[in-house]
């Protein structure tokens, strides 16, 4: 009997998946709220040198006397004046006489605290020289999340979904809380870095859990409802860091709820796909009828009995699943490089960052409902290859825009960060369909993994827009565009069942074009 058919008889999508599945979605939501927390956490208001410690501003005139101006008529950031000058504003480095020399912010800096009361950057003076601490710390973390993804990855195939959920949320409240308590940028650095680790926990197990709960007809809604919580988490972010402004206060509102999620987890039921895969079929059984149970379909899970049947060869062959991580690693690997690279970036817009906050999130939901509507129609290779394609032209086309024309840059940047999100959720759950329960998980986070090496360096290509202001953009998009030939090669998993084994994909890619497809996958199960 199949697997999809044993979900249609104990209720298909019925009131277990509406619990489980919506709880598991609405965890990944808050879950994004750690990736782009620095957007706030370590943002940079608007700052000048303070004078010297022993400086009287009523006998000195005021304090713009101490502070050179740019050709814009702006205070400079990282210089002032030895002494005092008199007078109308002068250039950096020139004055009026000798006196007029610069030197750097040794007593420390003004900060125009309106926006940001407090973050990392004002609170230790992460400014100047130490500008760039910030991408370090964000690539610490996105270092964090590859470590964790080959740990998890292994984990959740060997000792199950459920437990490594359960030890994630733990591990991500407490390394999150622990946060707010660090007191310099190394133990920050730290922190960051087990939140990061522990971040990957939930992200690869929940998807995992929830697709496996799923009949065949149902996993396009699913892609759907991931490609929403990325969207809400981001939504939600925006308007707490505008509610709670303080950096503290905003690390420790986004960890606390996942003490909340530790509880609920405890009542989630592992998958039955996953038990079948090992050949617990007693476990597998016992799975299925709580959820008929749950779905109020007790007669149907009594029918339920195990059938013995000599186990099937699982042995990996690893021709099929090599080919598999090469296609689709490096599809992944891209779209995190240039996701990231563009929403750490927020700043560079010209614009409110709250607001740029909540149009590059809302604007995800058009492209979400437009890629789930491709992905169930034209299949999930189409989609892929038209949404990397469309994003990497977006973006370098406002590469080539100039900064001033800010209306039309920002709707380049916007329409293309749109086309990389439906992009990267087609991708999520393409990825799902593409590898054997026996290994899923492994494969999952080792493609993950190496989306995630794409997006450690993103931060880092931000630092090119000192060379050129648009430089980066144009590194985003001609990465996008070069992925699509690579996402050709990947193989349709439209309307296929997920396979069990690796001999499943072998029977499904020596199957000829134009034939009916039959399910193969099967579980030793039957109705009595």
């Amino acid at each position: 009997m199949t697997f999809n058919d044993l979900l249609l008889q104990v209720g298909g999508i019925c009131r277990f998946q509406q619990i489980q599945i919506p709880l598991l979605i609405l965890s990944l939501s808050l879950l994004y709220l750690h990736h782009a927390l620095q957007n706030f956490t370590a943002a940079i208001p608007t700052h000048h040198c303070r004078p010297p410690a022993d400086t009287n501003l009523s006998k000195e005139e005021d304090l713009g006397a101490w502070l050179p101006w740019d050709r814009h008529g702006q205070p400079v950031s990282c210089l002032r004046f030895t002494s005092p000058q008199r007078g109308p504003p002068f250039p950096i480095g020139t004055a009026t006489n000798s006196t007029g020399t610069t030197e750097t912010c040794s007593d420390g800096w003004i900060y125009d605290n309106s926006t940001f009361p407090s973050t990392t950057m004002t609170e230790w003076d992460l400014l100047c020289t130490h500008k760039t601490l910030p991408q370090l710390s964000q690539s610490i973390f996105m270092a964090g999340i590859l470590a964790g993804n080959l740990i998890f990855g292994v984990l959740a195939d060997r000792l199950g979904r459920q437990k490594v959920l359960i030890w994630s949320y733990l591990k991500l409240a407490v390394s999150g809380t622990c946060t707010v308590f660090t007191y310099n940028f190394p133990a920050y650095c730290v922190c960051r870095f087990l939140s990061g680790i522990t971040v990957s926990g939930p992200s690869i197990t929940s998807f995992s859990l929830s697709l496996e709960w799923l009949p065949i007809h149902a996993r396009p809604s699913l892609g759907l409802l991931l490609g929403f919580a990325p969207t809400t988490g981001q939504l939600f972010l925006g308007g707490m860091a505008y509610a709670v402004p303080h950096w503290r206060h905003l690390q420790l509102l986004v960890s606390l709820p996942f003490f909340v999620f530790l509880i609920c987890s405890r009542f989630f039921i592992e998958s039955a796909l996953w038990y079948s895969s090992l050949g617990r079929l007693e476990l597998t059984l016992k799975a299925l009828q709580r959820v008929a149970q749950i779905n109020g379909k007790q007669e149907e899970g009594a029918k339920l009995s195990v059938e013995v049947h000599p186990h099937s060869d699982r042995r990996q062959t690893d021709g099929q699943i090599s080919r598999l991580r090469k296609q689709d690693k490096l599809g992944r690997l891209v779209h995190c490089f240039s996701f990231f690279g563009l929403f750490m970036s927020l700043q560079s817009f010209g614009i409110n960052i709250y607001l740029a906050q909540v149009l590059f999130t809302t604007v995800d939901l058009p492209f979400y409902i437009l890629g789930f509507l491709a992905t169930k129609s034209i299949g999930r290779r189409p989609t892929q290859v038209a949404s990397l394609l469309l994003s990497g032209i977006f973006i370098l086309t406002c590469a080539v825009i100039p900064l001033d024309q800010i209306f039309l840059h920002i709707t380049m940047a916007t329409l293309g960060k749109g086309c990389v999100t439906s992009s990267m959720n087609c991708i999520s759950m393409y990825t799902g369909e593409l590898y054997p329960t026996v290994m899923r998980q492994r494969g999952v986070s080792v493609t993950i993994t190496l989306a995630n090496v794409g997006s450690i360096p993103s931060p880092l290509v931000d630092m090119t827009s000192e060379f050129y202001p648009s430089l980066p953009l144009f590194i985003y998009g001609a990465i996008l565009v070069a992925a699509c030939p690579i996402t050709v090669l990947l193989p349709e998993t439209m309307g296929q069942p997920l396979p069990n084994t690796v001999q499943d994909l072998e029977r499904r890619r020596k199957k000829k074009s134009g034939q009916k497809q039959q399910e193969q996958q099967m579980v030793q199960l039957q109705s009595s």
